[in-house]
Order: structure tokens, then sequence, then C-alpha cells
């Protein structure tokens, strides 16, 4: 007892034990009595257990998680290669997160890809795929493989500036970029993208409200060698966007501006004044641009080949009219004009004076262009090969045939589709008339007034023809389709033409057997069994036939498969009710060279005889 009052000082330390000389000294105080000791100076501190079995409990295990983000990221940063920091990415979101907001330049050690596999490898991401995690992932992930060449995002409102960052900052090798209809990516995300891939070569935005002229000049700014450059549905990107551009991109070579409202003849002005010697491609569609940015296509064009004008509603016969006697189109070689109500009989035959070396035209959508514009323009664009009218209305029989007699030696392929103005001739085409010897395809689609007539006059006008489509018309008899025998037929389309017969296709058959390749006989109705015992007797090089909803039956697919000449690849009996399970030898049989088999709407076919042919022709799409 003597020794708790005799206790000296803060110098002493108690040194463990019992304080009690006697043992039984201890009981003369209560159990709950707390005694103090103060501990010797260089004694070690030992925290009190907090319960009474504390001591026995299992110690847990210090984890990296209690790392900060900042000495995170001065790890991740100084792994030796991107194998080591894409594992770690896998490890949680947090470290992905990490690992990708890492430039480039930031990076402690920098692996030089060899030249021959950078940037080979492409990503696509749709809907809702398209997430900024599988972003980031993707740019971790092919960091190490190669690197990311082409990467396109498409459809998606969980994509944003972070996905982007991502990329930016880890996919220095990026050459293409497509980036559609995200409406959470802005100027932020697309900054990222500049800084990180100056090799950027080919640009694609379309609708992506957030992103404005700053971010498209951020990329003008950052990656001069982008030599593609597309834009639709952009609603913030103008002019100062497509100036930045124009001013900095010296390898310009293709753009395309669709739906673009705030695009305006200044932006298009800038862009053809700047990259006079290097744009190829044009394309202006729906934007708001008048008869000057046409003059100025027309006087800064030198290096254009490829010009695309659709839904321009402010430019009139003027703008067609300057851009053809502007001189500067020498080099173009496609021509495709679509709803421009500009297009009139003077502004086409301006522009086919101003294009001497335009080889394909398509004209689409005219209300205002008659057959004397036509024939003027043929006449005006001697190094036509193809010509494509679609739903000109006021163009007749007269400016067709004009056209093809003053289209030059050189033209090879004349289409008119839905053009409700031409009719069946009723007079002969003068005896002076040149014959169309350099003619080799010739389409007719959905003009209801051409019949037989003009039939007639195109067989003796063209003898060289080998492709012919005819389509949907109701006009042509028996003896129209007759006149077309003399040519050396390839591939022949009469899908939709209810006027076809078994004489016709048994005249076919027999005359070109022996060169045609593609037939196509698609609801022609009066086609029955014995057309198919033709084209087995005869066709020895036919590969694609399509004889849906005619009126052939079991006999006729068994004339098929008996002929040891015919190797067809793709055969189409679609709504052909008459064919049965009887068939199913034949088709075994034609399957043996079949890479595309159609029996859908075959209503006599049943379901087992289907399962039977595509466990059997294991190597043909069956479509049922």
């Amino acid at each position: 007892m003597s020794q708790i009052y005799s206790f000296a000082g803060e110098n002493d330390c108690y040194r463990r034990g019992s304080i009690y000389s006697n043992p039984k000294e201890a009981n003369l105080f209560p159990s709950l009595v707390d005694c103090y000791y103060p501990p010797c100076k260089r004694s070690r501190v030992f925290a009190a257990p907090s319960s009474l079995f504390s001591a026995f409990e299992e110690k847990k295990p210090v984890s990296i998680d209690v790392l900060p983000d900042e000495c995170l990221f001065e790890i991740f940063r100084r792994l030796p290669g991107p194998q080591e920091r894409t594992a770690c990415a896998f490890v949680s979101k947090q470290w992905l997160t990490l690992v990708t907001s890492i430039r480039q330049s930031e990076l402690d050690v920098v692996v030089v890809a060899e030249d021959d596999c950078e940037g080979c490898l492409s990503r696509s991401l749709d809907g809702k795929k398209a997430t900024d995690v599988r972003l980031a992932a993707i740019a971790v992930g092919t960091a190490g493989r190669g690197g990311l060449g082409k990467l396109s995002v498409r459809g998606s409102d969980k994509v944003s500036d972070l996905g982007l960052r991502a990329i930016g900052r880890s996919c220095s090798s990026l050459a293409s970029l497509s980036l559609c209809s995200l409406s959470n990516v802005t100027d932020v995300g697309l900054l990222e993208i500049a800084e990180g891939c100056p090799r950027l070569e080919k640009l694609d935005l379309s609708r992506c409200p957030a992103i404005t002229d700053k971010g498209l000049a951020a990329i003008a700014k950052s990656c001069c060698d982008l030599s593609e450059l597309t834009l639709e549905g952009c609603s913030s990107i103008g002019d100062e966007g497509l100036a930045a551009i124009a001013k900095s991109c010296s390898k310009l070579k293709s753009v395309s501006i669709k739906n673009c409202p705030l695009v305006r003849d200044q932006g298009v002005a800038a862009l053809l004044s700047n990259t006079t010697c290097s744009l190829m491609k044009l394309k202006l569609q729906m934007v708001n641009v008048t008869d000057v940015s046409l003059a100025v296509v027309g006087h800064y064009g030198l290096s254009v080949t490829e010009l695309v004008l659709a839904g321009l509603s402010h430019v009139t016969e003027k703008g067609f009219w300057v851009m053809g006697n502007g001189v500067g189109l020498q080099k173009l070689n496609s021509l495709t004009i679509t709803a421009c109500q500009g297009v009139t009989d003077t502004g086409l035959e301006s522009v086919g004076k101003g294009c001497p070396n335009m080889k394909k035209a398509l004209i689409s959508k005219s209300p205002l262009l008659s057959d004397n514009g036509l024939v003027s323009f043929a006449k005006g664009a001697l190094s036509l090969e193809s010509v494509q009218l679609e739903e000109c209305h006021r163009v007749t029989q007269f400016g067709f045939f004009g056209s093809l007699l003053n289209c030059g030696a050189k033209l090879k392929a004349f289409s008119m589709v839905n053009c409700l103005g031409i009719r069946d001739l009723t007079t002969g085409l003068p005896s002076s008339a040149a014959n169309c010897s350099g003619l080799r395809s010739l389409s007719v689609r959905n003009c209801p007034g051409f019949g037989d007539a003009n039939l007639a006059a195109l067989g003796k006008l063209c003898p060289q023809l080998e492709d012919i489509e005819m389509c949907g018309l109701k006009g042509v008899t028996e003896s129209g389709f007759l006149h077309l025998l003399d040519n050396s037929l390839v591939k022949v389309n009469f899908s939709g033409c209810s006027g076809l017969t078994d004489r016709v296709v048994s005249a076919i058959s027999a005359r070109n057997g022996l060169t045609l390749e593609v037939l196509n006989m698609d609801g022609c109705s009066k086609i029955s069994d014995a057309s198919l015992v033709s084209i087995a007797a005869n066709c020895q090089i036919l590969s694609d036939l399509d004889l849906s909803k005619c009126s052939v039956s079991d006999s006729g697919v068994q004339a098929l498969a008996s002929s040891e000449k015919l190797k067809l690849q793709i055969l189409s009996m679609a709504g052909c009710f008459m064919v049965t399970d009887k068939s199913l030898p034949a088709i075994v049989k034609l399957g043996s060279t079949l890479l595309g088999l159609n029996l859908q709407q075959c209503r006599s076919i049943s379901t087992s005889t289907v399962d039977f042919l595509v466990e059997r022709l294991y190597k043909c799409d069956i479509l049922s």
C-alpha cells in the first residue's frame, strides 16, 4: 500500500508485474478502481483494446485503395509500357479513369511503336454499346496492340466529353474519327481530340448540335494533315469553322456539308479560295448558299473532280450559268445536281460547256429542265460516259433520243428513272441518225409511257447493248422486247414487266446463251416452266436467276437441275406458290453451286423442307 503513495514522479516507470509485495493487498481495493501510472518518456504507447476480444480479432490487410488519386496517377505514368497500364486499367473504373487521364506527354517511359503497325486497329460503337466507359476501355486496350487508327461512335446519349478525353489522351495514332448523333459531346471533347490526335486525317461530325466553330477551329489548329471533312446536321457550325479549316489544313481533299444552317457564302468562299490546289471533292447539300457560292466554285474549283449540289433552294439559274462560264471546272469528272430549282435549260447548257472533261452526270428532281436543255447539255459535254435522269418530268422521248444522238461515241451508260413525261414514239428516227455504238448499259425504270416503239428505235440505235434494265414498264409487250435480241446481252432485268412472255425469254436464252450472266424476271406473271426449260438448255454461264412471283412449278425447277451446264450461284423463287416439297431433290442438286437461295413466301414448301435445306446446303445463305 505504501508503494502507491511513494510513487516518485515523471522519471519513474512501472516495469510490469504487481505493485503489491503481498498478493493479499490487492484485495483491499475494488476491481473497478483504475490506477494511473505515467509512462517513461522513452516508452512506447500502446492503444487500449476496444473490447475484451479485440486482441484475438484478425487484422485487415492494408489496401492500395487508401492511396489518393494523385499517388496512383504518379504510379501509372511511370509504368514501363502500355501493356502494364492496360492491366491496371482493367482493375476498376477508378483506375480506368486515372489511366486514361494520362497524356502521352506525361508518360515517364514512352514506347515508340513500329510504323508498319501503328494505327492499324479499327473500332465501332453504336447505340447502347456506346458509353464513356467503353471508349476508355478501347483507348487503353488498343494502345498496346498497334494503336487505334479508326473510330466510329453513333447514336448514344451516354457518350460525353469524358469518353473523347480518354481517346484523345491515349490514341495519338488516330487517323479517322466519326461522331454521329451524340448530343452530349461538346467543344471540350473535340479539343481533347485535337490536342492528342495530331495525325487525324478524316473527321465526320453528323448531328452533333453542341459542337461549334470553336471545336472545329481547334481541329484546324492541331490537325494539319486533315484531308477529309464531313459535316451533317451540325446546327452550331458555320463560316468561322470552315474558314479556320481552310486556312490551316492545306492537304484538304474532300469536304461534304449537309444541312448546316449557319454555313453560308462566306464559309464556302473561304474554303474554295484557300484550297484551290488540293480540294478534289465538294458536296453542298441543303445549305443556305446563293449564286455567289456557285460562282466561287466555278472560279476557284481548279482541282475539283467530283461536285454534288443538292437542295440549294436559294441558287437560281444565274448561279449555274456563272459556274459554267467560270472556266475553273476543267478537271470536273462527276457532277450530281439534285432538287435545285435553278437548274434550267440555260444553266445546264452553260455547265455542260464549262466542264469539257465531265464523264458522269446525274440530274435529279429538276422540274424546269426540258428537252432543249438536256440535248444542249449533251452537245456541250462531249466526254460524257454516263448520264442518269431522275424525276425530270418535262423531259420527253425527244429529249431522251436527242441526248443519245448527241452525247458522242464515249457514252457508255444511260439511265432514266421516274420520268413521267416520256411517251412512246409516234414517228421513226431520222434515217441519217448515227448509231450509239458505244452504249453498253441502258436502264429505264418506272416510266409508264415507255412503249414498244421506243424499244424498236433503241434496237436499231444501240446495237452493242450488254446490260438492259427495263423495270415496271407496263406498256411494253412481247413484240417490243423482241427488238432487243440482236444485242449480245450479259445482264437483263425485266422485273415488273407484265408483258414479258415465255417466247421472249426463250429467244433471249437461245440468242445469248453463251453470254448471259444475270436474268431477273421478278413479278413477270406470264413466265412459266417453258422459260426454265429453255434456260436450262441454252444458258451456260448464267449465275444469277430471279423467278420471284413467276408462274413456275416443280417441273421447271427439275428442268433447271437436269442441266449439266448450268452453275447457278443465286436463285430466287420468292412467292412461287406452285413450287412444292417435290422440288427438294432438284434444289439439293442445284445447291452444289448455290451461294444464295430465296424461298420467302413459298407457301407450298414446308418448314421441314426448309430446315433440311438449311442443314444440307451449309454453304448457301437461305431466306425463308
